[in-house]
């Protein structure tokens, strides 16, 4: 067995528990960050990709083909897609990982219009994004030791 010494045995340790806590802290901060990036290219590449089946409509010359009621919304401009963004931050000793959609509309087409709602439904993108990836993010914090 091997003894060791260590002089100020109290600094060593609070700079220990310093270093394992912050460490932990910040890997559990990158995790955050990547399930929030996870669930952003989900919903980019619902709005940006897949066959819709509303209604087609010509605007400006093109022919438009909408989504229909329950589908990601249809991408015109692209501005919806591009609005998305990630966030983690620190709040009363929580990270917190936010995905946002910052287009005027953006809640509008996740939650519906009252036209929308009796037309059929919204067309939500960010919902569905979170829950087609929460296996794999209650996975990656499982391996990374934060969930059981």
């Amino acid at each position: 067995m091997a003894r060791f010494n260590i002089k100020n045995l109290k600094q060593f340790q609070k700079r220990l528990n310093k270093r394992v806590i912050e460490g932990s802290e910040r890997e559990l901060g990158h995790l955050i960050q990547r399930s929030a990036d996870l669930v952003k290219r989900t919903a980019v590449d619902s709005i940006a990709s897949g066959n819709k089946t509303g209604r087609a409509y010509s605007r400006g010359g093109k022919i438009h083909i909408a989504s229909a009621a329950g589908e990601p919304p249809a991408t015109d401009t692209g501005v919806l897609a591009s609005s998305i963004s990630t966030r983690v931050k620190e709040e009363r000793k929580e990270i917190i990982g936010q995905v946002i959609a910052s287009a005027p509309y953006a809640y509008w087409l996740e939650h519906g219009t009252r036209r929308m709602l009796e037309a059929g439904g919204a067309r939500p993108f960010m919902q569905p994004a979170l829950e087609k990836n929460r296996s794999r993010i209650k996975r990656m914090f499982k391996d990374g030791g934060y969930i059981k």
